[in-house]
């Protein structure tokens, strides 16, 4: 059973997010909560996802984030926002969330992404994560100098990457590619040794930025249409 907290001042959020993954299969919010209370119920449930509005009036997600990434087996995070564009949501990235949904997320999607989540995958939307790009150039780092690391990786190192950054956990990433779930989180490690990112959130920041997704999608859209779909 998937354990969540979800994290909102609005009451209509807490309650509708509530039902919907409480009608799913092997998932159970086990709180609910406000900014100002939210640290200390996540420490009281050790809950394995938590879903944290990123904006707050009294607490704000970026300050509950880093409160909850001090705990000793901290849960996997995802922002909740409105925007798409959310200024705060390139720094929660860079803080330790593993990725954002922006709270219009349809019902039927909401409990595969959480599910997601619990394997150690990335929940970000590709549209949304070029329109944050876009809106942040240079942050941390010259552009050009985090991007060049892409070029430490061997081929089989991108391929992970890029399926790191459509959100598979390493189980999925093997069935994919035809690799032990082993030999996947071997793959990770060296990634994220050689890119110098800490999380597979700011690995696959990097691979957007370094081109790769734009040009998996072509390939994929070439396939496609060379299979006559």
């Amino acid at each position: 059973m998937i354990r969540v907290v979800v994290v909102d001042d609005e009451a209509l959020v807490r309650s509708g997010f509530q039902m919907i993954l409480n009608a799913s299969d092997g998932i159970e919010v086990v709180a609910t909560a406000e900014g100002a209370r939210a640290a200390d119920v996540i420490r009281h449930e050790r809950p394995d996802v938590v879903l944290l509005d990123i904006r707050m009036p009294d607490v704000d997600g970026l300050t509950v984030l880093r409160q909850i990434r001090t705990l000793p087996e901290p849960p996997h995070v995802a922002m909740l926002t409105t925007f798409d564009t959310d200024e705060y949501i390139l720094t929660a990235l860079r803080s330790g969330a593993s990725g954002f949904l922006l709270k219009d997320t349809e019902p039927e999607q909401l409990a595969q992404l959480v599910r997601t989540l619990a394997a150690g995958g990335v929940v970000m939307s590709p549209k949304a994560s070029r329109a944050l790009l876009r809106g942040h150039p240079g942050a941390g780092a010259p552009p050009d100098a985090e991007v060049s690391r892409v070029g430490l990786l061997s081929d089989r190192e991108r391929d992970v990457l890029v399926l790191i950054a459509e959100g598979l956990s390493n189980a999925d990433i093997g069935t994919r590619i035809h690799l032990s779930a082993g030999t996947v989180k071997d793959h990770v490690s060296s990634i994220l040794t050689k890119l110098r990112v800490t999380s597979r959130v700011q690995a696959a920041l990097l691979a957007e930025r370094a081109g790769l997704l734009s040009h998996h999608e072509k390939n994929d859209d070439n396939t496609a249409r060379g299979n006559g779909r």
